[in-house]
């Protein structure tokens, strides 16, 4: 079998499916073969095996990297207007989480749910709107840790954390900085505090490699979203990185980074660098009966993207 730093795609080589979404930017696989997906014209959507599509809920706004406990509810952090949601399978949605220690949360971005039912809530920034820190990169994202003993501030001064997931044995959490292009990493303690941050793979994944969402593969591999390169990248546990595919707009890419590089981004120019096959994609998710069928959510297309991958994925703690 060929090495995983060899497996490449060619834009051909990728699938387009379940047409119709709003915003469908984080994933979720089940192991009956249902999928659900953010979707802003709700909260939710439903994909079944079948491929029928049920819109669900009424939080609206940025429905964002949701997550599934064991009790069967969703809690969804809605980026757009600074709250996390808990969510039942019928819609039925309330407050979990506005603020903490007395200020509002921000712009909430992913949760993760450990296998000890510990909560780990990623905060891109504490502006609002979100995308002023896109505009002006700054150390206001933080980390915010929900257990038995409440909710606490665990790690601070990150340049827009984005999806946070742990490794298969919990020892570390590891986070997506958007804002540096790179992804972190933090020792894990017992009772749930975070040693120092360290970079784990390139300290920048390129002009532009700003990444957005990523996951596990059993073989301990990361597989990372890179927004605006509309790419899709590996880093491996020796820290090599590589690229698997882009549908990079040249022109649209400089332009934005150097007014990112200027304070001057806007959304409009962001935008603007969306591939011709292939826009924002924003996460990786391992699905299937053999979690070797591959998803890709987007913040800019209404549809998934699909590939089968050589190695399967880490199974998620819903899927036990």
């Amino acid at each position: 079998m060929r090495s995983i730093k060899s497996f490449t795609l060619t834009l051909d080589e990728l699938e387009f499916v379940h047409n119709g979404l709003a915003r469908p930017e984080s994933i979720l696989a089940e192991k009956d073969g249902t999928l659900w997906t953010d979707d802003s014209r709700g909260s939710l959507t439903r994909i079944d095996p079948d491929g029928s599509m049920t819109t669900i809920g009424s939080i609206g706004g940025e429905p964002n990297g949701f997550a599934l406990a064991a009790d069967g509810n969703f809690y969804i952090p809605n980026i757009g207007d600074g709250s996390v949601y808990k969510m039942d399978r019928d819609g039925n949605h309330e407050l979990f989480m506005s603020e903490i220690d007395g200020e509002p949360l921000g712009a909430p971005n992913y949760i993760w749910i450990d296998s000890k039912d510990r909560m780990w809530i990623s905060v891109s920034s504490r502006a609002v709107p979100w995308f002023l820190s896109v505009n002006a990169p700054r150390p206001d994202g933080y980390i915010i840790l929900v257990d038995e003993d409440g909710a606490r501030i665990v790690a601070d001064g990150i340049y827009f954390p984005n999806e946070v997931r742990m490794n298969a044995d919990e020892t570390y959490l590891y986070v997506a900085e958007t804002m540096k292009a790179r992804m972190i990493r933090y020792p894990v303690a017992p009772d749930g505090s975070l040693g120092e941050m360290e970079v784990f793979g390139p300290d920048g994944l390129g002009e532009g490699g700003y990444v957005d969402g990523f996951t596990f593969d059993a073989d301990g591999n990361i597989w990372v979203t890179t927004i605006i390169r509309n790419g899709l990248g590996i880093i491996t546990p020796d820290g090599d990185y590589h690229v698997v595919f882009e549908d990079v707009n040249q022109p649209a890419l400089d332009a934005a980074v150097e007014a990112m590089d200027a304070g001057a981004l806007s959304p409009e120019l962001m935008f603007g660098c969306v591939g011709a096959r292939v826009q924002f994609p924003v996460s990786v998710t391992f699905a299937g009966d053999d979690l070797k069928t591959v998803y890709l959510g987007s913040l800019a297309m209404p549809h998934l993207v699909t590939f089968r991958s050589p190695v399967a994925g880490a199974p998620m703690r819903h899927w036990q």
